[in-house]
Formats: C-alpha cells, sequence, structure tokens
C-alpha cells in the first residue's frame, strides 16, 4: 500500500495537533482538596468512616468543615451532620474518623459532601475547599459531592 504526499501530511497534522509542544508537561493536574473514603467499619451501634485527606494546594488550610449528608442503602436521607477535618497542612496527609450512631455501614448507600460551612484557608480563600475538593471512596459507600 502507498501513501500519497497528501495522507502524509494530513497524518502529521494531526500527529501535531495531539501531541504537546516538546518542553511542556503532560500531567496539567490542578492542585485540589482529595478527601478519600478509605474505610467503613462497622462499630457496636455505629459506623465508623475513616477518611484519607490531602491539601495539595500550597498553604495550609487551617480549618475545613464540611456539611455532610448520608444516605441509606435505599437512596432516604439517614442523616446531616458536619465532619470537621480540621488543619490540612499542604502537602501532608491526614486521616480523619466519624462514627454515625444507629447505623452499620452496609446500611450506608452513599455520602453527600454537600458543601463547606467553614473554611479557613488564608491566602488561597475560602472557596478552595468547596472549588477544588475531589471525591473518591476505597469502600461500597459512594461519595459524591
Amino acid at each position: 500500500m502507498r501513501i500519497g504526499i497528501h495522507h502524509t501530511a494530513a497524518m502529521l497534522a494531526c500527529l501535531l495537533t495531539v501531541s504537546p509542544a516538546l518542553g511542556q508537561e503532560t500531567d496539567v493536574t490542578d492542585p485540589a482538596v482529595r478527601v478519600e473514603l478509605n474505610a467503613a467499619e462497622t462499630t457496636t451501634g455505629a459506623c465508623r468512616l475513616s477518611f484519607l485527606i490531602q491539601n495539595e494546594h500550597a498553604a495550609e488550610i487551617s480549618s475545613a468543615i464540611y456539611e455532610t449528608v448520608l444516605f441509606d442503602a435505599a437512596g432516604a436521607v439517614h442523616q446531616l451532620t458536619l465532619f470537621d477535618f480540621g488543619a490540612l497542612p499542604s502537602g501532608r496527609p491526614r486521616v480523619r474518623q466519624f462514627e454515625v450512631q444507629g447505623v452499620g455501614c452496609d446500611g450506608l448507600g452513599s455520602i453527600l459532601i454537600n458543601g463547606a460551612t467553614s473554611c479557613e484557608a488564608g491566602e488561597l480563600g475560602a472557596e478552595v475547599c468547596t472549588d477544588t475538593l475531589d471525591l473518591n471512596s476505597r469502600t461500597e459507600i459512594e461519595m459524591l459531592g
């Protein structure tokens, strides 16, 4: 099979538009406040939720409190509460645990982070706690936000 010069030029043009310029980084991930539901353990009369939090911004977040809605396995609201994640230093992971009374972990279907009720982030601005929030779950309980 022989490829004509027009086909070769068209393929080269496609490659140039898709490939990054030489010297440019291909990873353009913006800094985020990453919150991962890392574990959920049923204890006597409660569900213990363990979160791994990473503040990837250049400055510390001195306080982050999130309004959190817990939904049961059927999708109905079980509880509305506040999770105080405390201080989140820049570039250092933190683990925070919360116990939800009156339900086993198998009774929870999802957790909605409704927004930050308080965010003390200095030069980053209070909106950083909500605008750059990235949620993930390693459990059967889905994280929403």
